[in-house]
């Protein structure tokens, strides 16, 4: 089955969803602060949807078949922190009614806040 997952994930990369081509939208040519994001990205016995090796973020999005396979879904979560990965799932409807929100989840993650001894001066902008 392993043989399979590639030739998979490049069939999947073909037919991505709606809401999977609009998150990719953002996420892909390091516009999430220079990150380097994957689609359909083979892990071991599975394919998730994108991955970011550095820092280690896998982002999942769910359709309403997942709410029948809640189980698997956590168990599959597990496996990939495990690794050490940080694993955020959405919904399709989330990507399509609070879009803006997702992106400020992912970038929460991802760019964190640098401790607070290290904020810039009341006025000055660190961009």
């Amino acid at each position: 089955m392993q043989d399979l997952l590639p030739q998979r994930a490049r069939q999947l990369r073909k037919k991505m969803t709606e809401a999977e081509r609009k998150l990719w939208s953002k996420l892909r040519r390091r516009q999430m602060g220079g990150l380097r994001f994957r689609r359909q990205v083979t892990f071991d016995k599975y394919i998730v949807d994108f991955a970011c090796f550095d820092p280690k973020i896998i982002i999942e999005i769910d359709g309403s078949q997942h709410a029948n396979q809640v189980v698997y879904d956590d168990e599959r979560t597990k496996y990939l922190q495990s690794f050490g990965y940080t694993v955020l799932r959405f919904w399709n409807n989330e990507i399509s009614n609070k879009f803006e929100d997702v992106l400020q989840t992912i970038w929460n993650v991802c760019i964190p806040l640098p401790p607070c001894g290290h904020l810039p001066q009341r006025g000055r902008l660190p961009y």
